[in-house]
């Protein structure tokens, strides 16, 4: 970990280019100093790691890019984020592995080594090929203990892959490896975190979710203290393990959890709000909802939005628990924060995005800004732009 600076870590997702009209040159690279690429699929037969969208990955034209180009070329958003990086050194891009919907295909892979061999070696050809700074595995969640003993060996085998391909490519320079880390303790207690943390460069704390439509009652959905989960408790609980705090990222949700019929925070609701792209789910671009107030608990360090009228209530982290958390995480020398995920935020116009309730963008400064001024300088560790090894002619050659 460096320590010039705080790490500021955003998610970029490849299907935000669509819908959500959320191409790599909206990405506000003076406040962030990696990006999370999301997500690679996995193979859990062979183990393979292998991109999900090719076309937006590798292959759509943006604005600049030439149709005439002589050989096989790199396009798509990889193509634009490593021109991000050559003009801002500071700012690395990961490759993110797995997420939600591809995590049961973690189970399999982590517990041969047969299977782990190829995902290593088959993530490090994607890394390469594609001008990366390195792998982040999203594995949600080994079920017990066989699959959480297969994490610890996927890593171990992961940081010696890594150096490895640094060693090969006879440059000074450290791939990084980092995963997403659980914050629910039904969770987080299989892990075998101490051996984990010889192989990792920093944890990034899923620190959200903590209510939802799942519940009984609505309640805070990211929580700094308090409640039955919180942040604090789950990132005690990692430092009390022996993860160092300067290698802990406090993740901090840019959307809100909507519970309708509801008379406020820990009271039954019924039904959740339409949502901005998927039902329940706001944008933090949207929020807070007209006709809503906003509410805060400075105890719990959270906020949300009521609409006295039609009952719904939005669970979701404003400007002043931004600042508080960036705060808390100066205070308490963690390593910086990290942002799932960045179409959310507000701050962009969105040209062609469809306009309507839920999707309408509220007034107010953006999230990881915020945060950012709150906690500190940001770390200023350059970047990799060497990949002699790439599949593809101008990223190898240096013309891209």
């Amino acid at each position: 970990m460096s320590s010039s600076g705080k790490y500021s870590v955003g998610y970029f997702v490849n299907w935000g280019i669509y819908g959500r009209k959320y191409p790599p040159s909206l990405i506000p690279v003076q406040d962030l100093t990696h990006i999370l690429y999301a997500f690679a699929d996995i193979r859990g037969d062979t183990g393979e790691v292998f991109l999900s969208d090719t076309w937006a990955d590798q292959q759509i034209h943006y604005p600049g890019d030439s149709w005439n180009d002589v050989g096989n070329n790199l396009y798509g958003n990889f193509k634009a984020l490593y021109k991000l990086k050559k003009d801002n050194r500071h700012l690395k891009v990961i490759l993110s592995i797995g997420g939600w919907t591809y995590s049961p295909k973690f189970h399999p892979v982590v517990i041969s080594p047969v299977l782990r061999s190829k995902f290593v070696a088959s993530a490090i050809r994607l890394l390469e090929d594609n001008g990366l700074d390195g792998l982040d595995v999203d594995y949600e969640y080994p079920q017990n203990d066989e699959q959480a003993r297969g994490y610890v060996a996927l890593l171990k085998e992961m940081r010696e892959g890594l150096d490895a391909h640094a060693t090969r490519k006879r440059i000074n320079y450290k791939y990084l490896l980092t995963i997403a880390a659980p914050c629910g303790p039904d969770n987080y207690q299989k892990l075998h975190v101490q051996e984990m943390d010889r192989y990792l460069d920093f944890w990034n704390m899923m620190a959200y979710d903590f209510s939802g439509s799942w519940d009984t009652v609505a309640n805070h959905q990211a929580n700094l203290f308090g409640g039955p989960i919180s942040a604090s408790q789950a990132i005690q609980w990692y430092i009390s393990q022996g993860v160092p705090r300067g290698k802990i990222i406090l993740g901090i949700p840019l959307y809100g959890r909507s519970f309708m019929n509801t008379q406020g925070v820990g009271q039954p609701f019924q039904g959740i709000g339409q949502g901005s792209w998927e039902q329940g789910v706001y944008d933090y671009r949207a929020l807070p909802l007209p006709g809503s107030y906003l509410l805060r608990d400075e105890h719990a360090a959270a906020s949300w939005s009521y609409n006295y009228e039609t009952k719904e209530l939005v669970s979701f982290d404003s400007e002043q628990v931004g600042r508080w958390k960036g705060e808390w995480i100066a205070k308490e020398g963690l390593g910086g924060s990290m942002f799932w995920e960045l179409s959310g935020d507000k701050g962009t116009a969105r040209d062609g995005m469809e306009s309507g309730p839920g999707k309408d963008p509220q007034a107010g400064q953006s999230l990881v800004a915020t945060v950012k001024d709150a906690m500190g300088q940001l770390d200023r560790t350059p970047n990799c732009l060497r990949y002699e090894g790439s599949q593809f002619d101008n990223l190898r050659n240096g013309t891209l």
